[in-house]
């Protein structure tokens, strides 16, 4: 398969779970009704972010990554032949709780996950109270789009997190996000067409946007959406999402054009793991 659809979606927070995952459902109906073939949502999808305050009561948006929201989506999945990434809200155990993207194939089956291994705890994004650190590294899934790669949000700081997916076999990168604006927004320009280049894979982000005061009133922050499509030559693929209304980009990707960049750059080839020994020092 060289060229495939893909989707990836923006919203705010409608003010309660279930319409979330109407919301999303439909999302996927509609891209599927397009011809995507694979979709992504936002970062913890189907509730508020919950990081602008610390709160015990929004432990209970947690449920295993078998649970009933990733089996609705994954029977959806199956209905509409689409390849899937579910950011949830993880229940390992009774207070166990992890930020993870569960991977569903196009015919249901549920792949795999990945959980975020960098967990910030700043102004707001008051993630260590909600979350631990991930514990299984990178994985890449075989899906029926291709090689899929995920990391959630801030690991998209960290460009040991992007090489690890490309060596790991990764030709989609996917990286959902609850991004808002200040420190972040030039790195937002950035990070991701960098990490396309660097890795000669597609990366395909998609952010919430706008305010969520209906849950944090004076103290919510406008997401910025703005979600984007990068090639693996670090162009973006049509226009970026609105930066103040909910959308889905649904773009054709010529998977093709990971072959193409690694001939031309051979960064696989050139690195020199045995020269960076800082870079997995404690």
């Amino acid at each position: 398969m060289s060229v495939i659809r893909a989707a990836i979606t923006q919203t705010t927070w409608t003010g309660d779970k279930e319409s979330m995952l109407d919301k999303h459902e439909q999302f996927a109906r509609t891209a599927a009704a397009q011809g995507a073939q694979v979709i992504c949502f936002q970062e913890l999808f189907y509730g508020p972010y919950f990081g602008i305050t610390q709160d015990k009561k929004y432990y209970r948006f947690a449920e295993p990554a078998d649970g009933p929201v990733v089996q609705r989506f994954a029977a959806l999945a199956k209905e509409l032949s689409m390849v899937m990434v579910l950011p949830i809200y993880e229940e390992e155990q009774t207070g166990v709780y992890y930020n993870t993207a569960v991977v569903v194939d196009a015919d249901g089956t549920i792949l795999g996950k990945y959980r975020k291994n960098h967990i910030p705890h700043v102004e707001k994004f008051w993630e260590k109270f909600y979350f631990r650190p991930g514990n299984m590294g990178y994985p890449v899934f075989d899906t029926a789009v291709g090689k899929v790669g995920v990391i959630i949000c801030y690991d998209r700081h960290f460009p040991e997190a992007w090489r690890e997916l490309g060596l790991n076999g990764a030709h989609l990168a996917f990286n959902p996000n609850a991004t808002k604006p200040g420190l972040s927004n030039r790195l937002w320009e950035i990070e991701q067409p960098a990490a396309a280049v660097a890795n000669g894979y597609f990366v395909l982000a998609p952010n919430r946007v706008g305010l969520e005061d209906n849950e944090y009133g004076d103290e919510a922050v406008n997401f910025y959406g703005t979600s984007q499509i990068v090639d693996p030559r670090g162009n973006y693929v049509g226009e970026l999402g609105s930066g103040e209304v909910e959308e889905i980009l649904i773009r054709d990707l010529d998977l093709g054009l990971v072959q193409e960049m690694r001939d031309d750059w051979q960064f696989y080839r050139d690195r020199r793991p045995d020269t960076y020994d800082e870079i997995t020092a404690p």
